[in-house]
């Protein structure tokens, strides 16, 4: 093109067209000279311009090419309708980024409460196809048994027959007028064993506490239907007790009772539970007395509460685990069973059909969810008045399918963890997830050696503990044992009613927990369903765990950006990372470190925290929240660290088409989305603080923040002083 251009309208110019051609003119020699000399200029400013061109074409196309892409995938534009729906664009991210990211997302309870919602249509959808499959093994019965819970036709025309069954197996009692004087342990021991429930302590397996892959029976408190603490008023606590009585007349009605005796009986299942209640201890008083638990023998525990038959009630409720007078025990509260034994003694001598009644009336109300819509409204009917009564926000129905799922899922999770990973957990998601976990310990790893209260010992030994920590992701491995999975449920006996299929799926839970803690598993214990959402760091094992429930939309997908995966999905893996350290936030838990700036460290994360404001009416405990603070303060920066890092390596950003945020704002709205919630659910007990907290907090410590959104000095997410800790 140059060359075409150099011999065209320039050179007619100089040369008028009636002179010969320039091969027919005898040139002067230095006339020749000037001539080759600007020919030759005119050819290299040529030359010079199309290079210019073809650089600046070639540096659109780099820019457009390197630049962020809107993503157009079907997981983006759902991503996109997600976040248009639940933030509020009207509101300045500089000044309130929790309206601006959540504003129109209050209404639910938090954003992991949302996913696991999802999770549970996901599995209702799973076994709902079940029924158009060919079935063999545990998916036959899975299928059966959710099938059965949802046919409320059936379980109305049943009514309260088989529960007066299931009483009859007792007993009986007073209140129905046929009563067989039973052996107070045989019908303790069948409470516990083949119907699930504990009226007057709670058993169960747990690792031993200097063995972790060891089982040990543990004896805990027992869990009460009402709602008492001991600084309630003697006026809230009396309507409590009032609205329950209530509740345990309209059963004994319901089973057919004398309503004379029903309320006579009622009466004194109330008092036993009030005198009970008494006796109990706060954890808080138990940890102030250094006795938290105890570990003592089946023999010392006969002689310390001698109204239990303890080896025969715990060999019945533990079959197959071989027990022996000398096996030990771990015990949360021995006063408690001391007093609890000793009120049961009283019982016996004077009112033996009173604690009859009392033990049946407890059972029949953890059975509701399996009975008739009478025995379900009246205790829909007592949880709303005792929420209304202690001031909490009300219980919101689950629908019929859900509660059928969630059954179904505790008793064959086995095999709806396959199912739930086959469907919503590809080896393309896995390895996604790994890649995201990998990224985020590599960032942790370098952000240790820059961690200003750590001593060089302190900080190799906590590099090590990064690199030597094993993850799990998705399911335990064994759920995808299909062979397993056929056998596991040999023992379950489906039909003729919905009660005696629960009972029986309740006895074969309680044998299959106990065979697994029989078996010697090397690997690490799973404390979560495989479609759940809270991840965890076991000490014990020194593994971290991030079920297949959790990775999942609007918190990861391996389609989204990568911004929302660092910024959802990536925080929640640093944050859980972090909790390897808990130990050196305590007093005294980093003696080598230099306690002055540490401290300084986790006063100043107090002061933000406590400077930031919150709704009216709402108000928390810096300090009991402190170490959820900063982890998630800890988290955030280093997911931004680890995004930082892709950004610098890798090219190909995309972000959401109509959010009109950069990578950047995209990655700390998506941090923002998990931390979404109703601030008046938040509970003062609760280890982390209020939504609003979880999402300021954070992002008003982080300078990239104020940076990207160009917040100005001085404005809530762009604070004057800022914390360092990790």
């Amino acid at each position: 093109m140059s060359r075409a251009w150099g011999r065209g309208p320039f050179l007619r110019q100089e040369f008028p067209a009636q002179q010969p051609p320039v091969s027919q003119v005898e040139w002067p020699q230095e006339t020749g000279i000037m001539a080759g000399f600007i020919i030759r200029r005119v050819l290299m400013a040529g030359l010079l311009f199309s290079l210019l061109l073809g650089s600046s074409v070639l540096f659109v196309y780099i820019f457009r090419s390197c630049g962020p892409r809107p993503c157009r995938t079907p997981e983006c534009w759902d991503l996109q309708a997600h976040y248009l729906a639940s933030g509020n664009s009207s509101v300045a991210p500089c000044t309130d980024f929790f309206s601006f990211a959540c504003g129109e997302s209050k209404g639910t309870h938090s954003s992991f409460q949302a996913l696991a919602e999802e999770n549970k249509k996901r599995l209702r959808k799973i076994l709902e196809e079940l029924g158009s499959r060919h079935l063999g093994g545990g998916e036959d019965k899975a299928f059966q048994f959710y099938s059965s819970c949802l046919d409320t036709g059936a379980i109305e025309a049943a009514g309260a027959a088989p529960l007066r069954q299931v009483i009859e197996e007792l007993g009986g009692w007073r209140i129905s007028g046929n009563w067989t004087s039973l052996d107070f342990n045989r019908t303790l021991s069948l409470l516990m064993s083949q119907y699930g429930y504990f009226p007057f302590f709670r058993a169960y397996l747990r690792p031993h506490p200097s063995h972790p892959h060891k089982p040990v029976i543990q004896i805990d408190q027992p869990e009460f239907d009402l709602p008492l603490n001991q600084e309630q008023e003697q006026k809230i606590y009396a309507q409590i007790v009032r609205e329950y009585l209530a509740y345990l007349n309209r059963l004994g009605t319901l089973l057919g009772g004398d309503p004379d005796k029903v309320q006579e009986h009622a009466s004194m299942s109330i008092s036993i539970t009030s005198q009970l209640f008494q006796f109990l201890r706060p954890l808080e008083q138990r940890r102030a007395q250094g006795d938290l638990s105890r570990l003592v023998t089946i023999d010392q525990l006969q002689e310390m509460a001698p109204a239990i038959d303890w080896l025969s009630c715990l060999q019945a409720t533990f079959r197959p685990m071989f027990l022996s007078p000398t096996q030990h025990l771990v015990v949360h509260d021995l006063e408690y069973l001391k007093n609890m034994s000793q009120l049961v003694e009283e019982q016996l001598l004077k009112y033996r059909d009173f604690l009859q009644s009392h033990m049946i009336l407890g059972l029949v109300g953890t059975l509701s969810p399996a009975l008739d819509s009478k025995f379900q409204e009246a205790r829909r009917s007592l949880n709303q008045k005792l929420r209304e009564l202690t001031q909490r926000p009300p219980m919101p129905t689950s629908p019929r399918w859900m509660t059928c799922v969630e059954e179904t899922g505790n008793f064959f999770e086995p095999t709806l963890a396959a199912l739930f990973i086959h469907e919503a957990f590809s080896p393309k998601t896995h390895r996604a997830a790994m890649k995201l976990f990998t990224a985020i310990r590599d960032a942790l790893i370098t952000r240790l050696q820059r961690v200003p209260w750590m001593d060089e010992k302190t900080r190799k030994e906590a590099q090590n503990r990064v690199t030597q920590l094993q993850v799990k992701m998705g399911a335990p491995e064994w759920v995808l044992k299909l062979s397993l999975d056929k056998q596991a449920y040999s023992d379950i006996q489906l039909g003729p009613s919905y009660l005696q299929s629960f009972l029986s799926c309740v006895r074969s839970l309680q044998a299959r927990i106990t065979q697994s803690f029989l078996e010697s598993l090397p690997q690490h214990r799973w404390q979560v369903s495989a479609w759940g959402v809270k991840a965890y760091y076991s000490m014990s094992d020194h593994v971290v765990v991030f079920p297949a429930g959790l990775l999942q939309p609007p918190f990861f997908h391996p389609g989204y950006p990568r911004a929302v995966n660092f910024g959802a999905a990536g925080s929640i893996m640093a944050h859980k990372l972090l909790h390897i350290f808990y130990q050196l936030l305590l007093p005294g838990g980093c003696p080598a470190c230099d306690t002055h700036a540490l401290q300084g460290a986790l006063l100043c994360l107090k002061h933000h925290y406590e400077s930031i404001p919150l709704p009216s009416g709402l108000s928390f405990n810096g300090s009991w929240t402190l170490r959820e603070n900063a982890a998630d303060i800890g988290g955030l920066a280093i997911a931004l660290q680890a995004y930082s890092k892709r950004l610098l390596w890798y090219h190909g950003e995309t972000i959401l088409l109509n959010l009109d945020l950069s990578p950047q704002q995209l990655f700390f709205q998506s941090y923002a989305q998990v931390m979404c919630g109703e601030p008046s659910t938040w509970k003062p007990q609760d280890p982390h603080s209020p939504p609003m907290l979880r999402v300021h907090g954070p992002l008003s410590n982080t300078p990239a923040f104020a940076r990207h959104f160009h917040c100005p000095r001085g404005a809530l997410m762009n604070p004057s002083s800022r914390c360092q800790l990790w």
